[in-house]
């Protein structure tokens, strides 16, 4: 399999006009999925390695409102609406993701095909997403999820150290620094965020439980549903993934 270059999904964190810089690669097939996963389950380096192999692009609700954060927006559009939230320190509403959504459909109709990652997050986001695609007409070849046991969870979130100057990220395990909390690149201390200390990892593994096993059993229903273990070796997990998407049997 020849791999393809990571597109810059500029129509899809722009909306509105924008077109990509890079045009989709030309495909053998054309996949279009969801992908779950908990919090450090490695979900944001198997979308990437997938996005190489099958040209799919990730398309992450976050990294919109992460582009959209010092941009000037249009009144009325969805990301406008959902900056109103945000900026309250709300979550934004799912009528509103969804719209944001919506208005780059252009995206979800490209022939190097999409991975939808990070959303939907509930069945309701799930309903909802159902219904827009049915009106698209786009169909879901599957919904990727991967399993990890809370405890490795807790301990490749708890053992990551970052640098406050350079942003490197380091693991006491897996990653350490040369130097016991002093950053390889710039010499800084190192840092625990506050998201990855044991007890905030705790609640967020407890909300993403809550939130995703209806979705899970949602997609399951719908016969979507495919389970990844991913307690392996990131290029493991990778492989395991694409012999369970060649195994579908699914027309092109």
């Amino acid at each position: 399999m020849t791999p393809t270059p990571v597109r810059d999904r500029t129509a899809w964190l722009q909306g509105g006009d924008a077109v990509c810089l890079q045009p989709p690669p030309l495909v053998h097939r054309t996949w279009r999925l969801v992908l779950l996963g908990p919090p450090g389950v490695g979900k944001g380096t198997q979308a990437e390695l997938l996005s190489r192999a099958l040209g799919a692009c990730p398309l992450s609700t976050g990294d919109v409102f992460r582009a959209a954060k010092d941009r000037e927006l249009e009144p009325g559009s969805a990301m406008a609406r959902a900056r109103v939230h945000m900026v309250r320190g709300e979550l934004v509403p799912d009528a509103i993701v969804v719209d944001l959504v919506r208005e780059r459909c252009r995206c979800l109709h490209c022939n190097g095909g999409f991975m939808l990652d990070g959303f939907p997050r509930t069945r309701a986001q799930a309903l909802m997403i159902d219904e827009l695609l049915a009106a698209e007409h786009i169909r879901l070849d599957a919904v990727v999820c991967f399993d990890l046991p809370e405890g490795e969870i807790l301990g490749r979130i708890t053992g990551r150290r970052v640098c406050p100057q350079c942003k490197a990220v380091f693991h006491v395990a897996s990653r350490p620094p040369k130097r016991d909390g002093v950053c390889d690149a710039c010499g800084a201390a190192l840092v625990q965020r506050a998201d990855d200390r044991p007890e905030a990892v705790k609640v967020r593994l407890e909300a993403y439980t809550a939130d995703t096993e209806p979705l899970i059993q949602h997609y399951a229903a719908k016969n979507l549903l495919v389970r990844i273990d991913a307690a392996r070796r990131p290029d493991e997990v990778f492989a395991r993934t694409l012999d369970a998407l060649a195994a579908l049997v699914v027309p092109a």
